[in-house]
């Protein structure tokens, strides 16, 4: 149990109207002639929607009963994207939209972890760097050589992102998942 307006934190994890939220972010705010308030942003982590509540001073505020773990990734279908736990091999779902952008660039077998609530999944997190294959990228230009010129090379996910225009297709290329930007070539 949290009992001060100051242990709301960014990275805490609570339990607000019965559902696990992350905080965001955790502002401190006083007014004239008002009661302080800690005025935060949070994300459902079942639903990945984001909201703003102004916690009151002797609101109570409970921690979420989090576990982590690892999973590998299996494949996705139309809705949901599958994976297996390290440890009991059991398979479960998550839905594509609760992983946004990212799931572009998960490929079969890819370790990620897992954000368990009251012993069932919630959340995936993928690794913020991945090397995938460039499957498809155009000739560079000759003489197209001025600073930072980049071409949009395809990976072997359906992913598309820029890349320099030195990357040929069959290379193993590093992707930073956060940005969807090319980092560097991958040490075949």
């Amino acid at each position: 149990m949290i009992s001060s307006l100051n242990d709301i934190k960014k990275g805490l994890s609570i339990n607000f109207n019965g559902e696990p939220f992350i905080v965001l972010e955790a502002r401190f705010v006083r007014m004239q002639q008002r009661k302080p308030v800690m005025q935060t942003k949070l994300r459902n982590l079942i639903t990945g929607k984001v909201l703003e509540y102004s916690f009151k001073q002797g609101e109570r505020v409970e921690e979420a009963d989090l576990e982590r773990g690892k999973a590998n990734f299996l494949y996705k279908d139309d809705s949901f994207a599958n994976f297996m736990d390290n440890k009991s091999y059991e398979q479960f779902t998550i839905p594509l939209d609760v992983l946004g952008d990212k799931i572009k660039f998960l490929k079969e077998g890819t370790e990620c972890d897992v954000l368990y609530y009251e012993g069932n999944p919630v959340s995936v997190d993928i690794p913020i760097k991945i090397t995938l294959k460039v499957t498809s990228a155009p000739p560079g230009v000759k003489g197209d050589t001025a600073s930072n010129v980049t071409k949009q090379v395809t990976l072997e996910t359906g992913a598309t992102i820029n890349a320099p225009l030195f990357i040929k297709e069959g290379e193993n290329i590093v992707v930073n998942t956060d940005t969807s930007e090319y980092v560097e070539r991958a040490n075949n």
